[in-house]
Parts: structure tokens; C-alpha cells; sequence
């Protein structure tokens, strides 16, 4: 059983990311938790009232909340009343990062969905905050859908690593399972000008070819510098419909979220994003 949380500001872009996971997932024994975190709403709302009219404004978002909780639920079961899927909702009454975080840790969560933005919809931007924060710093993979993708079924996916770090075999076989599922191809890019792997780096990809041996796969190196530059332009050239990246210590996706305001990261696609988490 795979078990899946779902954030949701109630906003078009987290109700695209619901009906991506539920369409993406169709196959797969799933529990699904909609989660909506309403802490920041009440202290922007109330900064200047009474304790009590705070309590009471709380329990009035809670209540509110609750009810488009409950609509979602209804609509998911409409959308897609699959035998396989479980759907619960609960809201918190904390930040969205920490609301997640304590469920990954309560339900080990497999997978987090996300929408690429949040009501703010920043056209500037990416990334909503939100989910860049969730994707420093949750220990799960994090899969975020941006709201003008409709595509449900991938057929290529990007995974680029430099072979230099370990790696999960848990988040693998969630990977190699959606490959599995839609007949997809997996594409891992290594990005170097160097001719030579060292002997780290072979094992790696020997581990990597291990997990994925039941896959369509193709390994292949592009001699570029810039990375961000090279897997935009694969995404485009190789049709790509699902994006793929390990969050790691000096890993490709590590460096640009330090290297970037975290409002503003450097990628910029408008593709599924998954990241794994090691």
C-alpha cells in the first residue's frame, strides 16, 4: 500500500496535482490524505484582535476548512471511484512544512504531491515557497505538478545524477513502478565533460541499473557545464513528461537550491517534477 499526502490550499493549481496523483497512481494500492494547514491564515487575520476573537476566528477557519475538505473527498470519489484508493482529509492548525512533516513521520508516507505553486500563482517564479521549503526539507519524495499540465500518463522520464552519491532503493521502486505502469522510458543523464567515471561512480550506475532492470532505460552523457541549461534542453528534444532528481548533499538539485533564491529556483519547467529525497 503506497501512502500519499496531499497538500491543498484549495486553489486550482493543488486541485490539478490531486487529479494528477489519482490518474498517475490508478494502478497502485493507494491511502490518500488531503492535508490543509490553516496557522497562517489565522495569525495573518488576527493580529490585531482580542485572545477570544481569536479562538473564535480559528475555530471558524477550522470549520470552513473542514467543509471544502470534505467537498474534495467527494469530488475524488466522483473522479475516481477506484477500488484501489482510500481518501481521508484532515486540516492542522500549523505551517504547511511542519503540517507535512509530522505526517510523513506519523503515516511513512511514500509520497508527497504538490502543486508547483499556491494561490499566489507567482508568473515570476517557478516555485511557490511552499514548495520549495517542502522540498528541502521533507524526508519523502516530493512530486510537484504544475497547474498547466493535464498529461496523465508519462512516457519519458529524465532522471540526471552524476553517479557520485548513494542512493534509495525504496524511492527507486516507486520510480521504476510509474515506468512500469505506463510502459514509460527511463533517460538517466550524466552531465560532464570528463571521459572517465571512476570506480564509485561505475558502481553506482551498476546499483542503478540493478533497480531499473525491469525498465526501458538509456544511459547516456552530455559533455555541458551548465546544468540547469542541458536538462531544460533534454526535457524539449526528448519529449521528456516526467522529471526526476535526487536531493542530496552536492548533488545537481542540492546546488541549485543553494545557489538560488529560494523563491526563484534556476530550473524552470513546466513538467511533473519528482524529487527524491536520500
Amino acid at each position: 500500500m503506497i501512502k500519499i499526502i496531499i497538500p491543498t490550499d484549495f486553489s486550482e493549481t493543488s486541485k490539478n496535482a490531486i487529479y494528477y496523483a489519482l490518474e498517475l497512481m490508478k494502478y497502485e494500492k493507494c491511502d490518500f490524505t488531503i492535508v490543509h494547514a490553516y496557522a497562517t491564515e489565522v495569525y495573518n487575520n488576527t493580529e490585531e484582535l482580542s485572545r477570544d476573537y481569536f479562538e473564535k476566528y480559528r475555530d471558524k477557519i477550522k470549520q470552513e476548512a473542514d467543509s471544502k475538505l470534505q467537498k474534495i473527498i467527494t469530488q475524488m470519489l466522483e473522479k475516481s471511484p477506484n477500488p484501489r484508493h482510500n481518501y481521508k482529509s484532515i486540516s492542522i492548525f500549523n505551517s504547511i512544512v511542519e503540517s507535512v512533516n509530522d505526517l510523513i513521520k506519523k503515516e511513512e508516507a511514500d509520497l508527497v504531491v504538490i502543486g508547483t505553486k499556491g494561490k499566489t500563482n507567482n508568473v515570476n517564479n517557478a516555485f511557490g515557497s511552499n514548495t520549495i521549503n517542502i522540498i528541502k526539507y521533507a524526508n519523502c519524495p516530493i512530486l510537484s505538478v504544475p497547474l498547466s499540465y493535464k498529461d496523465m500518463h508519462p512516457k519519458h522520464i529524465l532522471f540526471p545524477t552524476d553517479y557520485n552519491i548513494p542512493f534509495n532503493k525504496r524511492a527507486f521502486k516507486l520510480v521504476s513502478n510509474i515506468a512500469k505502469n505506463y510502459v514509460c522510458k527511463i533517460h538517466f543523464l550524466y552531465v560532464s565533460t570528463l571521459k572517465k567515471m571512476s570506480y564509485r561512480q561505475e558502481d553506482n550506475k551498476a546499483f542503478l541499473s540493478y533497480c531499473f532492470k525491469d525498465n526501458f532505460v538509456d544511459f547516456f552523457q552530455l559533455p555541458e557545464i551548465d546544468v540547469v541549461k542541458i536538462i531544460e534542453k533534454t526535457i524539449e528534444t526528448k519529449n521528456i513528461d516526467l522529471l526526476v532528481m535526487i536531493n542530496h548533499r552536492q548533488s545537481y538539485l542540492e546546488n541549485m537550491l543553494k545557489n538560488s533564491k529560494i523563491e526563484n529556483l534556476e530550473l524552470n519547467i513546466k513538467i511533473p517534477f519528482l524529487v527524491l529525497q536520500n
